[in-house]
């Protein structure tokens, strides 16, 4: 047989990625297609799944079309996904709800019950995180049980994207360490198993849980018509996977304890490997696709998409003047961004525009431009959604430097607003640390791809899998530090106005 091919999939929030990589791990092709979210009011978020599988087959095809990508070639499939997803999955694996996702806001109520049920200390002490609404998906599945208990009565397992895709691809069930480490069930800080206590405290049957698999694991061979006719192998192993942001952090060599790594897009994440499982509070706790390792993420959940909102919203002249034009209304906004001075003319922006993850935990939260006058105009309001997330990072990296005791030199930054030279540099001057740019946009089905391949018995492991990868180097931005006086003065601002004001969105949520 020739060059076998190792196809990635990865679901993310509102689009999905397939990557064909080759013996080598080098990239052959890469397509993406949006899909639909149902969002019938604020509080929900989830996936259209049968929308979902639809742009999962429209970027095979893709791929044979525009790249010519032999299909028959292909030795393993593997799956990044979003993290959470929730889905309840029935006795055949059909979808009896769809994939409520981390925004989504409905089991707020169920979020505080848990809380109680088992106590904030005890539950950070076996799962490493606490209890919100979607950012865990234990909430979402006691929602379900106490608002659909026709749903719950007929789930055969709740599961995560991957576990959905895994089980229409192979006809079985699984999720992986990495996915159940977002549930509030599973034992994150040891063991590495559904724990018994918090499923009777929380009121969740285990045996509603899918069996749990190391990220390489193989779920089962392909059955899916689908996929079949699209000239993939009947029976190529299918890779359970993991998180999106765990596999993205694989490819980009994050695979031992001190590596860090920032991935860019919709939300930002600041990712840490740790060997040893000391967690703090303000960070998500996972399990790395790595085995024997766990990764911190500071979720800054809305960051990318506040600046998309600042550009759908207030600067339709620069996505006018975009039109037909080699730049982007984001280059263009960069651009008047880089007109502001340093610190925004004293706006400092909170990017908590539904609720936010890291360090607050918080889904009553929202945004705040704070220091608005006379004289602010919409280049500093622009440059202060920039700030407002390079201060978030800023915090969170200090978190990461106190529990791991290690200094944070500089990390590597991948995504899809990685290659913002202008934000990178206002996130490297706010937060004192170079960063390097990769040249590679989507690295989370790559990562997949990666896990397909250990899977799959092509690489020996998931060092060697890593390795192959070429990393290659768009930038390196390094902090100028001439600006520490005045972003030190408004990062204080930042850290304090969360606290001052917190009570006052429990009340404003209930003005609706």
């Amino acid at each position: 047989m020739g060059n076998r091919y190792l196809l990635g999939v990865d679901v993310g929030t509102t689009s999905i990625k397939v990557a064909i990589i080759d013996e080598q791990a080098r990239v052959l092709g890469m397509s993406s297609s949006s899909y639909r979210l149902i969002t019938p009011n604020q509080d929900y978020a989830q996936i259209d799944t049968e929308d979902m599988w639809r742009a999962y087959l429209k970027c095979i095809r893709l791929l044979q079309e525009g790249k010519n990508i032999d299909m028959s070639r292909v030795a393993g499939i593997s799956i990044s996904s979003l993290c959470p997803g929730l889905a309840a999955l029935g006795e055949n694996g059909e979808v009896l709800t769809d994939p409520i996702i981390y925004s989504d806001r409905r089991s707020t109520e169920e979020a505080e019950m848990i809380l109680e049920a088992v106590g904030r200390e005890k539950l950070f002490e076996i799962t490493a995180n606490t209890a919100m609404a979607g950012a865990m998906s234990g909430t979402s599945m006691l929602w379900i049980k106490r608002n659909l208990p026709e749903v719950y009565e007929k789930t055969k397992y709740f599961g995560h994207v991957n576990t959905l895709l895994a089980q229409r691809m192979s006809g079985n069930f699984a999720i992986d360490y990495s996915n159940a480490s977002y549930t509030d069930l599973f034992e994150t800080t040891g063991g590495f198993q559904w724990s018994e206590v918090l499923c009777e405290k929380i009121g969740i049957d285990m045996e509603k849980l899918p069996p749990l698999h190391a990220s390489t694991d193989v779920v089962g061979g392909l059955i899916h018509p689908d996929l079949i006719r699209m000239g993939i192998p009947r029976d190529t192993p299918v890779i359970i996977g993991g998180g999106d942001t765990a596999c993205a952090t694989l490819a980009a060599g994050v695979t031992k304890a001190g590596q860090v790594c920032e991935s860019v897009g919709t939300t930002n994440v600041l990712t840490i490997c740790v060997d040893q499982p000391k967690f703090d509070k303000g960070f998500i706790n996972r399990c790395h696709v790595v085995e024997g390792t766990w990764i911190y993420q500071g979720a800054l959940s809305h960051t990318g998409a506040s600046y998309q909102w600042f550009r759908d919203n207030f600067c339709q002249d620069l996505v006018d003047r975009a039109v037909g034009t080699d730049k982007t209304a984001f280059q263009f906004m960069n651009e008047e961004a880089d007109m502001a001075e340093p610190g925004s003319g004293g706006l400092v922006f909170l990017p908590y525009m539904l609720g936010e993850r890291s360090p607050i935990w918080d889904p009553y939260a929202r945004g705040v431009f704070f220091g608005i006058s006379l004289q602010t105009t919409r280049k500093e309001m622009n440059r202060a959604v920039m700030e407002g997330c390079g201060y978030g990072l800023r915090q969170l990296s200090e978190i990461a430097e106190r529990v791991t005791g290690r200094e944070i030199k500089e990390f590597t930054s991948i995504g899809g607003g990685a290659k913002s030279e202008t934000w990178a540099q206002i996130k490297a001057d706010i937060t004192g640390k170079d960063i390097k740019i990769l040249d590679m946009n989507d690295m989370a089905p790559i990562g997949a791809a990666l896990l397909a391949g250990v899977g799959a018995g092509i690489f020996k492991d998931v060092y060697e899998a890593a390795d192959k990868v070429e990393k290659k180097v768009y930038k390196v931005i390094r902090s100028s530090r001439a600006h520490d006086d005045i972003y030190n003065k408004r990062y204080q601002v930042y850290i304090q106005l969360y606290p001052q004001i917190k009570e006052l969105y429990k009340i404003g949520s209930n003005l609706h």
